[in-house]
């Protein structure tokens, strides 16, 4: 059994106790919030010890491994200084919001042994998963056009979209590592325009709540993601994968699969209410992956120079997106 600690009491660290807790190869030993309160709500509803500090975590030796879920400012600081600490780490996306302050903490972490794995968990999506080993085993031919598709039910508040990044780093980040996870190419740059349609305060705090980033990969091939962070219809996210002799596709996922045939009209299931909805399999399953790979003592995947990637992607694609022009992918 693995002693694993959680910083972070918040929403994504109470996702992250509430499947560690249920993992039968887990001991959660403490949670850390910089909100003492919050830590020790959570710590009694999942039979774990509230630390006073982040060095109490990381100075006892039993603790084999830790999840870093607090705000994105403390990331780096946490990954360096669990990874000196010698303790196994699954890290929230992303390192940080700057690109220099990640690279560092990377180039730190890469000093020490430490196995780390950076939470891209929609590639535990069976749907994508599918997607990649179809384009892999060369069903689709060679990659040429891959389209994607993000868009949220609701626009989420001013005060988060200010520390958020910007869509391109709080939204479409995933879909930026998925394009490369899937067709097992690199992008060479990236061209993106949006638009504040929601609410002008969108556009006050730097943002936008629309846009579409066209990036072009190694191979000449184009890939195309739209992302929206309202809609009025649920939660829609898709990909397909054009290649030189077929396609693939993982669709849209409604909340059922039943068609209600009635006079004059058809009524079916419709999606699901937001993206967590959607999604919350693929973090069982992130963080199930990472508790295999510390037992087997093997590397975990997505690894620190996957979340490097995704972010110098997004970087470069937030310059494109305020400068209106086409910017180089190094």
């Amino acid at each position: 059994m693995k002693s694993v600690a959680l910083f972070g009491a918040g929403f994504i660290g109470t996702v992250h106790g509430r499947n560690l807790a249920a993992d039968p190869r887990v001991s959660l030993s403490y949670i850390y919030d910089a909100d003492a309160s919050r830590a020790a709500s959570l710590a009694a509803e999942l039979g774990a010890e509230t630390a006073d500090s982040v060095e109490q975590v990381l100075g006892d030796p039993a603790v084999d491994a830790v999840v870093i879920a607090s705000s994105t400012n403390t990331h780096a600081d946490l990954l360096t200084a669990s990874a000196r600490a010698g303790k196994a780490i699954f890290c929230e996306k992303p390192i940080d919001l700057s690109l220099e302050v990640a690279e560092r903490a990377v180039a730190a972490v890469e000093r020490t042994d430490a196995p780390v794995m950076v939470d891209f968990c929609r590639r535990f999506d069976p749907p994508y998963a599918a997607l990649r080993k179809a384009v892999a085993d060369g069903e689709i031919g060679e990659v040429e056009l891959m389209q994607m598709s993000s868009r949220g039910p609701s626009l989420p508040p001013i005060s988060y979209l200010e520390v958020s990044g910007g869509q391109m780093f709080d939204q479409l980040i995933h879909f930026f590592d998925l394009m490369c996870w899937i067709t097992g190419l690199e992008p060479v740059s990236v061209t993106v325009t949006g638009s504040a349609l929601v609410d002008p305060q969108v556009a006050e705090v730097g943002d936008v709540d629309t846009s579409v980033a066209v990036l072009k990969l190694g191979n000449g091939a184009i890939c195309q993601i739209d992302a929206q962070r309202r809609i009025g219809y649920g939660y829609d996210e898709r990909i397909e994968v054009n290649g030189s002799t077929s396609m693939v596709e993982a669709g849209r996922q409604r909340t059922g699969w039943v068609n209600h045939y009635e006079a004059g009209s058809v009524r079916t299931d419709g999606m699901h209410p937001g993206w967590f909805e959607r999604s919350e399999h693929t973090f069982k399953a992130s963080i199930g992956a990472f508790i295999d790979a510390i037992e087997a003592g093997r590397a975990p995947s997505p690894n620190l120079a996957d979340g490097l990637r995704a972010q110098r992607i997004a970087n470069a694609a937030t310059t494109s997106l305020r400068e209106g022009r086409t910017v180089a992918i190094d």
